[in-house]
């Protein structure tokens, strides 16, 4: 009766509670329920850590009142006792899709791209929609409301997953007897942002990475110049993101690199972003701290794979063998470096998944405290809500969870998930905890009972002496049967029996195996010690060491910068003095300090040379390895795109490319488009972030291209200016006559709209960066330098230019260099006249000439393709070696550093086991600025220790399996090989 009043009261408080009260009411008197309602004696967390022994929580109208241990409890009070239990703040989603009805792609589509937005009155491209507000979708969804509350979530913060500027999301509480009037907290919680373009929208631009970051970039310039009253028209979309600018901005990374590239984005911006993590962050964690951004961090864990077929093992690389070895610590090591981060079930794709995720990032080293902080106190300040939700103090929403014990033990049971004062059953909290170690006696025999398992769910083993028998529990309502079977299997028992809170043994009736009805007595030897019995079962996982990076190859500890002193060697310097034999060089601090003979160690370390070569690091004027991306498609310029934001710093062609004796090469953009993206010239320094790869004071480049690929004479697309090589030098023509005009109002001093493109294009005017042009045909070789004499600059570099022997000379008058192939030819129609003596011929008119690769694999032996200028031109060594050393240095402006070796440059060199353009030759060290960054003999050291360690996480899976454990199917992980036309 107590128990039915106790039930009637809560829930006419919380009918009135959740009621608006200028509201009329007419279904009965209107009346307000101020009643109390006091959970005490229980173990209460006000916050993660601030914990209450003993405690009393006082809560009325969904909030918090009080809590400690010495609360007054008014007369007009419900009170719950929950001795022997604990409370907690209910856990908070910041990345949720609750409730938000996602949008799908729409199916179909035509060949030709559409490259106009379809919206009037908005940005200039539909996948920018800050004007998008969740709570426009939203629609409280019952199932999903209960299937998170059972997995501790109280409240959610829900968007709009869709598009690069995707609106304001919507913070709900999962109260199913409330309305959307009190459990919609903030209908504007944050601004949502992530690198991805719209699934409704068809606009193309951006196609890839590094143009949505150039179209983050100029989205924020232009919404600074609107600000300021500078434009005409009405822009919806740039108004919704100023008026969102106050709000916590948040950004979809989904990997370590994206973090960092979305972080440079707020850095330029004046803006923080909290960001959604990939769970990979423990790979670069120190470039990740640096970031001082808060993480929301997905616990998505990958399945071992079933590697019980050796041949299907071997398609798993050992980066996503390491992966499914590592992620689970990936929590830990934020928490250890003090970042701040939440956890989201984001991308489960259960939310049953949720707690044995979380169980396991806390096995793998998380700390409890952390754990609870980053689903309660952590989410709340990301979303500037921490006088609302994420602890118990007063005046907080009575957001609260009641368990049997500690919330992070396996065995642990969630009994009730409160939201703004509501209770949501999950498990009877009043049903006994009948856990422990019996003994029981049936027809003279003894066995042993164990039962373990969370208190609403446990589990039983039943033992005669050390046989494990066959058994089987239920256990509801205070109501227990039982079933065990002989060691044999033949004979089986069967109990039922109630279960008292007074008795510690268990009794009841016994069904023989016979039939014949008997009575049973299980008498408890022990109560059940959670913490004993999980510790018993658990084995501290062994968890590979990351590496830099982290695939095979990498480095265990980064190389360090040395003193070296190589001895009596063949020197090939790339300058005037030609090659000197028997020489030693001096490497001082990642420099060239001493070249001649008998030259003395002096604390350095000594490397005899003697028998090898000595060379200058290779360098590739024009390649497409270490890249996320190679075409930015989406217009015919895009000039605003950046290669330097997409460098892949773990691609292996540069481990492959650095055992080729390659130093530096320059990422160029391919040729999608007349004006490409701007350059990145490289130091291929394995182990570094994409950053630490760049040049220092890097020179400024942009690819520029000419033919078949710009016009899309390949692509069967129609519906893009320009569609002929007319078309490709009046899109020239035109852009850098706007450029000319924007430069010029820019120096007047007038307003002016910042255009990123036009910037880049303004600079190539000034002569401050500079042109690598794909180019083949002798037509448009011309056009292009009559393009640019006209307005006053001179190319640089034609590339490719296989027809450049047809106009040496007219290249040699106007000043531009080439980088060109060995050898290719007739591999589409624009390169049938290509000639295999290019090179020569060009260099013999002073054009300076380097011999590139454009190719991940040619790149490895860029050494031999300089040797095929000797039998096609009949040039010397000397001059043949510079074409891979010293003249694309001169190319990419870098000859002052590296390309050759002079005392005052770079340590960039390489030493050949022999003559350094022999087939028979390899690169026995790389060495970048005085660091070995390729060793032949630890190289095969590397081997072998990738062959044990896929050895011992192939064991590990195997023991997986073993256990039970879902898997999953051996996969091939490959990285795409970009090529000039790739989209």
């Amino acid at each position: 009766m107590k128990k039915s009043m106790l039930l009637l009261c809560l829930f006419w408080c919380s009918t009135t509670i959740f009621a608006q009260d200028y509201f009329p009411e007419n279904e009965g008197v209107k009346a307000n329920n101020n009643n109390y309602t006091a959970f005490t004696n229980a173990k209460i967390y006000v916050t993660p850590t601030e914990v209450v022994q003993k405690g009393t929580l006082l809560i009325q109208n969904g909030k918090v009142v009080s809590v400690g241990s010495n609360v007054t409890v008014p007369k007009n009070s419900v009170v719950v006792d929950l001795s022997g239990k604990s409370i907690y703040p209910s856990f908070i989603d910041v990345y949720s899709k609750f409730g938000v009805e996602q949008p799908k792609r729409k199916p179909g589509g035509g060949r030709a791209a559409q490259y106009e937005a379809e919206r009037d009155g908005f940005y200039w491209n539909d996948h920018i929609m800050p004007e998008n507000n969740a709570i426009q979708q939203f629609k409280y969804d019952d199932k999903s409301a209960k299937e998170l509350r059972e997995a501790g979530f109280g409240v959610v913060n829900s968007h709009i997953h869709d598009g690069i500027a995707r609106g304001t999301g919507v913070l709900i509480a999962l109260n199913g007897d409330g309305t959307d009037a009190n459990r919609i907290l903030d209908d504007k919680s944050a601004q949502y942002f992530s690198l991805n373009k719209s699934v409704l929208k068809k606009q193309a631009y951006p196609t890839s990475l590094m143009g949505a970051l150039a179209l983050l970039r100029q989205l924020y310039s232009d919404a600074d110049w609107y600000a300021k009253g500078n434009s005409d028209t009405k822009d919806r979309s740039l108004e919704a993101l100023i008026e969102n600018k106050g709000l916590p901005q948040i950004f979809e990374a989904k990997d370590k690199g994206h973090a960092l590239r979305a972080d440079k984005i707020g850095d330029a911006n004046g803006i923080q972003y909290t960001i959604l993590g990939g769970g990979n962050e423990f790979e670069r964690i120190a470039e990740i701290k640096a970031t001082n951004a808060k993480y929301i961090i997905p616990i998505n864990f990958p399945e071992a794979y079933d590697v019980s077929d050796p041949y299907q093992a071997g398609y798993v690389s050992l980066k996503d063998m390491r992966y499914w070895n590592q992620a689970p610590s990936n929590p830990k090591v934020l928490a250890e470096n003090e970042v701040p981060f939440s956890l989201t079930p984001y991308d489960l794709k259960s939310i049953s998944k949720f707690k044995s995720n979380l169980m396991k990032a806390i096995e793998y080293g998380l700390s409890e405290t952390k754990a609870l902080e980053a689903l309660t106190t952590v989410p709340a300040q990301i979303l500037g809500k921490t006088a609302q939700i994420g602890s118990l103090k007063a005046g907080t929403y009575a957001n609260f969870l009641i368990t049997s014990g500690p919330i992070f033990e396996k065995s642990t049971t969630l009994y009730e998930n409160w939201v703004q004062g509501n209770k949501n059953s999950i498990n009877n909290k009043d049903i006994k905890d009948i856990r422990g170690d019996y003994k029981l006696s049936v027809q003279g025999e003894s066995y042993d009972l164990s039962i373990t398992g969370e208190v609403a769910k446990p589990k039983l083993e039943v033992k005669q002496d050390t046989s494990k028998l066959k058994s089987k529990l239920n256990y509801k309502d205070n109501w227990l049967t039982m079933s065990f079977a002989t060691d044999e299997g033949s004979e089986t028992y069967r109990m039922i029996g109630a279960v008292t809170k007074e008795a510690a043994n268990l009794s009841g009736r016994l069904i023989l195996p016979d039939g014949t009805e008997s009575f049973f007595t299980a008498t408890k030897k022990a109560d059940f010690n959670e913490k004993d019995k999980e510790k018993s079962e658990m084995a501290t996982p062994t968890v590979m060491p990351v590496t830099y990076p982290n695939v095979g190859y990498g480095f265990t500890k980064k190389p360090e910068q040395e003193n070296l002193l190589i001895k009596n060697t063949t020197v090939w310097t790339s300058e005037a003095a030609g090659i000197l034999e028997n020489t030693d060089v001096l490497i001082k601090n990642g420099k060239i300090t001493k070249i001649g003979k008998d030259l003395g160690a002096g604390g350095t370390t000594v490397i005899d040379g003697t028998g090898k070569h000595l060379t200058a690091g290779i360098i590739d004027e024009h390649s497409h390895i270490a890249a996320l991306a190679i075409n930015e498609a989406g217009h015919n310029s895009t000039a605003e795109v950046k290669m330097e934001d997409v460098v892949d710093p773990e691609h292996m062609g540069i481990y492959r490319s650095l055992a080729g004796g390659v130093t530096s090469l320059q990422l160029l953009h391919g040729s999608a488009n007349p004006i490409g993206g701007r350059s990145a010239i490289l130091k291929l320094k394995w182990g570094e972030e994409a950053d630490g790869l760049i040049y220092d004071n890097t020179p400024k480049f942009i690819k520029f291209a000419l033919g078949e690929n710009v016009k899309q004479s390949n692509w069967q697309s129609f519906s893009r200016f320009p569609q002929t090589r007319m078309g490709v030098e009046q899109v020239f023509m035109n852009y850098f006559q706007r450029a000319k005009e924007y430069d010029t109002k820019k120096k007047a001093g007038k307003p002016y709209r910042y255009d990123e493109e036009m910037e880049v294009l303004a600079e190539i005017i000034n002569g401050e960066r500079f042109i690598s042009c794909h180019s083949y045909v002798q037509s448009e070789i011309n056009m292009m330098m009559k393009v640019a004499e006209k307005f006053g600059f001179r190319v640089n570099t034609f590339t490719h230019i296989l027809e450049g022997y047809k106009v040496a000379d007219k290249m040699a008058e106007h000043g531009v260099g080439a980088g060109t192939f060995s050898d290719w030819w007739a591999y589409k129609y624009e390169v049938n006249d290509a000639i295999p003596y290019n090179a020569a011929i060009m260099q013999a008119q002073g054009v300076t000439v380097a011999i590139n690769s454009d190719d991940r694999e040619m790149i490895r032996r860029l050494n031999q393709e300089a040797a095929k200028t000797v039998k096609y031109g009949g040039m010397t060594e000397l001059e043949a070696w510079k074409m891979v050393t010293i003249n694309p240095a001169k190319l990419l402006h870098i000859d002052n550093r590296v390309g050759s070796i002079k005392e005052g440059k770079d340590a960039d060199v390489v030493l050949w086991s022999g003559h350094p353009m022999s087939i028979y030759t390899k690169a026995e060290k790389t060495i970048i600025e005085g660091v070995t960054y390729f060793d032949l003999k630890k190289d095969k050291q590397q081997r072998e220790a990738i062959k044990k360690e896929r050895n011992d996480l192939v064991k590990m899976m195997l023991k997986e399996k073993a256990g039970g454990a879902k898997m999953q199917a051996p996969k091939q992980s490959v990285k795409r090989n970009f090529t000039c036309e790739s989209l």
